[in-house]
């Protein structure tokens, strides 16, 4: 249960922080792009997340665990925190000033090819038991 609270409290986190800085930065909840996004996005995450806690608890736990050690890793980290949330916003600004204009046929496309990409990674969750965010020793 407590593996269940926390897996769920993570990904509420992450739908309000995304959509933060998706709508807050856009004036509007009237983006479809960031709909579109945030579906792709937190749809197959849930799924995968109740999948894992029903099948693999052990696994989900260790996907939900993100404390890095090495300093070089760490830094990683920490540009990614900034690379992600200025692709957000900066894409939320562009939809609110206008900048640039994105046909919907080419949203769904990126879509369908983002999707697949996080079919094959759920492909790769499901072979490999010991795929973990963080290398360390383990045994067995």
């Amino acid at each position: 249960m407590k593996l269940a609270v926390s897996a769920t409290t993570k990904a509420l986190m992450g739908f309000v922080l995304i959509g933060a800085m998706l709508f807050w930065p856009a004036g509007t909840f009237d983006y479809p792009g960031a709909w579109i996004f945030i579906g792709a996005l937190f749809i197959p995450m849930v799924a995968m997340g109740a999948v894992m806690l029903a099948k693999s608890p052990d696994m989900l736990e260790q996907r939900l665990k993100h404390k890095e050690k090495e300093v070089t890793q760490k830094g990683i980290i920490a540009l990614s925190g900034l690379m992600f949330p200025a692709g957000f916003i900066l894409s939320a600004v562009d939809f609110r000033l206008g900048w640039s204009c994105v046909p919907m046929w080419v949203v769904w496309v990126a879509t369908g090819l983002f999707l697949a990409g996080y079919a094959m990674y759920a492909e790769i969750v499901r072979e490999n038991a010991y795929l973990s965010r963080i290398i360390e020793v383990q045994e067995g």
